[in-house]
C-alpha cells in the first residue's frame, strides 16, 4: 500500500514514511496481541514497568519533548507542561491506585440473604485498541493505553499518521521491560484504523472528531463492541463582573490558545459581563498581540505552527463567514500563504448564528460575547450541540458553583481553565456531541475493566426458600416475608423469625 509522509509543521520538511500494514500484517498483531494477554505478569510487575517508564521518560523528557515538538509543531513549553508532566503525573498515579482497585471487593448483601457473601472482581476484558488524535501524540496514546495494560489488557496502539512518533514508544516501552507485544503499536491511516475497529477488539477507546467517532461507533456495532469516545468541544468561559480582570485575561488567553488552540478542551466561546466587557477585550486584544511564535522568534515562545493543514481551512472558513455576517477581528485573521503558522485571533459581535460560535475550530481564536446576566451566561453556554468542559469565573463562589452545576457539560474549572484535565485523580469525559464514557479519576482502571459479580455460598443439602416446589405454605410465609421487610412498618424481629419457619417449610417441602 502507498506510503504516508510526516513532515514538520515548523520547516516543511519531511520526516519519514509510514507504510499501512497488509491483511496478514494485522492478522499477525492481533494473534500476537492474545498470546500476550492470555501471558500477562501479575499486577505487581506491571505496576513496576508503569513506575521504570515513568523515571525513563523523566530522564530522557528532552528528546522526547525533540520529537513531539518536531511532528506537532507545538512550542517545547506545551509539549514539556501538557504532554510530559501530565503523562509523569499519570504514571504515578495509575501505579499507585492499581493494587487498590483491582483487588477483590466485599459488598453488601442483604439481610434475606443472610449467611452468603457478595464479591465484585475486576478482570481484565481482552484487547484494547486504543486510537489517539494528533494533537497530544504522547499523552493522549500513552495514558489510556497505560490504564487499559494494568488493568490486566494487552494494548494495541494506534497513533495518527500526522503524528505517529514513531519508534519512540517502541523503545521507551522494552527500556522499561514492559512484556513483549503487551503493547504493540500499530502505525497507518484511515484505512488501518477502520480495519482494526472491524476486526472486533474487546474495546475501542477513541479520542478524535465527532465524524470519526461516529464511524467507529456504527462500525463497532456490527460486533457490539463496547466503545470510548473522547470527541470534541466548543468550549465556553464565562466571566462575571467580580473577577480580577488581570488573571482572569490571562487565563483566557493560555486556555484559547495553548498548543495553538488545537486542544479539544481549548476556550473557544467567551462570553463576558457586559459590565467589564470593553475594559475585559481592550486587555486582552493587548495582551494576545505580545504573544511570540516558534516560528519567527524561535524557543522560548508562546505559539507553535498548527500541526494538520486541513484545520487552517476550518479557521479561514469560518473566520470569513462570520466577517461577512457582522463580527470584527480585533488581530490576527490572516496567515502568511503557505504558512501553517495562524496568529492569535480575536473576534468581537458574534453571534450564535455564526459557524464560529457553534462548530469546533480547533485554532488560535478566541471568540467574545457579552451577557447581561447569570441567566443568559447559562443559556449561552449551554447553546451548544457539545458538552465536553467549561470554566466560570468570579469572585462569589457561591455563584459560581451555582452557574457550574447547571452547565450541561462533563467538566468545569471554576476560576482556572482546563485544569480538570491536570487533575487524574478526576474522570475525564463529556456529554452531547463530546462523546460518551469516561477514563481517568478515583478508579482509574474501571473503564478497562470487566466486573464480575460474585455470590459465594456454603455447600449443604439446605434448599432455599424460593425454590421448588411451590406450595401454598410458602407462599403465604414469603409474603409475610416481603411485608415485614419492605412495607412502611417493617420490623426486623418480624422479618428474622418469618424467615426462620420460611427455610424450615422449605425442608420440609422438597422434591
Amino acid at each position: 500500500m502507498p506510503g504516508l509522509t510526516v513532515t514538520n509543521p515548523l520547516t516543511g520538511a519531511p520526516l519519514y514514511s509510514l507504510d499501512e500494514p497488509g491483511p496478514e500484517a494485522l492478522a499477525q498483531i492481533w494473534a500476537q496481541a492474545r498470546q500476550a494477554q492470555a501471558q500477562m505478569p501479575a499486577l505487581r510487575e506491571r505496576v513496576a514497568a508503569v513506575t521504570r517508564l515513568q523515571h525513563l521518560i523523566t530522564e530522557r523528557q528532552e528528546a522526547i519533548v525533540d520529537r513531539i515538538v518536531a511532528e506537532t509543531g507545538k512550542s517545547r513549553f506545551d509539549a514539556l507542561s501538557s504532554e510530559i508532566f501530565g503523562s509523569l503525573d499519570a504514571c504515578e498515579y495509575l501505579a499507585r491506585q492499581a493494587p487498590k482497585q483491582l483487588a477483590d471487593e466485599k459488598v453488601h448483601t442483604p439481610l434475606a440473604l443472610l449467611g452468603k457473601k457478595s464479591r465484585l472482581w475486576h478482570e481484565p476484558l481482552g484487547t484494547v485498541l486504543v486510537i489517539a488524535p494528533w494533537n497530544y501524540p504522547f499523552y493522549q496514546l500513552l495514558v489510556p493505553a497505560l490504564s487499559a495494560f494494568l488493568a490486566g489488557n494487552a494494548v494495541l496502539l494506534k497513533p495518527s499518521e500526522l503524528t505517529p512518533l514513531k519508534g519512540l514508544l517502541e523503545e521507551l516501552l522494552r527500556a522499561a521491560g514492559f512484556p513483549a507485544q503487551a503493547l504493540q503499536l500499530v502505525y497507518g491511516g484511515k484505512a488501518t484504523g477502520q480495519a482494526l475497529v472491524e476486526a472486533g477488539p474487546d474495546l475501542i477507546f477513541f479520542t478524535g472528531s465527532v465524524a470519526s467517532g461516529q464511524k467507529i461507533m456504527q462500525a463497532a456495532a456490527h460486533k457490539l463492541t463496547p466503545v470510548i469516545l473522547e470527541l470534541g468541544g466548543k468550549d465556553p468561559m464565562l466571566v462575571f463582573e467580580d473577577v480580577n480582570l488581570e488573571r482572569t485575561v490571562n487565563g483566557a488567553l493560555w486556555g484559547g490558545l495553548t498548543t495553538a488552540g488545537q486542544s479539544c478542551t481549548s476556550v473557544e466561546r467567551l462570553y463576558v459581563h457586559q459590565n467589564i466587557y470593553a475594559a475585559f477585550v481592550d486587555l486582552l486584544q493587548a495582551k494576545m498581540q505580545q504573544l511570540r511564535s516558534v516560528a519567527t522568534h524561535g524557543e522560548p515562545a508562546e505559539i507553535g505552527n498548527m500541526t494538520a493543514p486541513f484545520q487552517l481551512q476550518t479557521i479561514e472558513s469560518q473566520l470569513a463567514e462570520a466577517v461577512q455576517a457582522g463580527a470584527r477581528i480585533l488581530c490576527g485573521g490572516a496567515r502568511e500563504p503557505g504558512s501553517l503558522y495562524f496568529p492569535p485571533t480575536l473576534v468581537v459581535d458574534v453571534t450564535h448564528s455564526m459557524a464560529l460560535m457553534r462548530e469546533e475550530t480547533f485554532g488560535p481564536v478566541l471568540a467574545v460575547m457579552p451577557f447581561a446576566d447569570e441567566a443568559e451566561a447559562i443559556a449561552l453556554a449551554n447553546d451548544s450541540s457539545y458538552g465536553l468542559s467549561a470554566s466560570v469565573w468570579s469572585a462569589d463562589l457561591q455563584r459560581a458553583e451555582r452557574v457550574a452545576r447547571q452547565l450541561r457539560v462533563g467538566n468545569v474549572s471554576i476560576n482556572n481553565v482546563m485544569l480538570t484535565e491536570a487533575n487524574p485523580a478526576l474522570p475525564f469525559g463529556g456529554r452531547k456531541a463530546s462523546g460518551f464514557g469516561s477514563y481517568k479519576g478515583p478508579r482509574p482502571l474501571e473503564s478497562f475493566c470487566s466486573r464480575k459479580a460474585v455470590l459465594i455460598d456454603s455447600q449443604s443439602g439446605k434448599i432455599e426458600a424460593n425454590w421448588y416446589p411451590y406450595t401454598t405454605a410458602r407462599y403465604q410465609l414469603f409474603s409475610q416475608l416481603v411485608q415485614s421487610l419492605f412495607s412502611a412498618r417493617h420490623s426486623l424481629l418480624k422479618m428474622l423469625r418469618t424467615g426462620l419457619r420460611l427455610e424450615s417449610q422449605a425442608q420440609k417441602e422438597k422434591f
